[in-house]
């Protein structure tokens, strides 16, 4: 099975699909009423919302990330962490800028 494999092209992969994942199932628990474009209209727009919902979406890699490192499959893991830093340092940015 692919998601048996350690490697890190697969854990680049699966860090950056996480989060997308995560923000969508946010987006139907908390924010069903809103369209998903409104919902990214929102959360880009309200700066008070950029670390909450950023943060609760990066924890799908958490929970990836935990997964990988406890099976140790490393390789993996460490791409899974790089794209994590990368989304994380994104959201600092948007937040300071916004």
């Amino acid at each position: 099975m692919i998601l048996a494999k350690d490697d890190l092209r697969l854990g680049l992969i699966l860090g950056f699909v996480g989060p997308l994942l995560g923000l969508l199932i946010l987006h139907q628990w908390k924010f069903p009423d809103l369209r998903l474009i409104e919902f990214l209209n929102v959360f880009i727009q309200e700066n008070r919302l950029i670390t909450s919902i950023g943060s609760m979406s990066l924890l799908v890699n958490a929970a990836l990330f935990t997964i990988y490192v406890n099976t140790h499959r490393d390789r993996t893991a460490r791409g899974i962490f790089f794209i994590t830093l990368v989304y994380g340092i994104g959201i600092i940015l948007l937040k300071l800028f916004n």
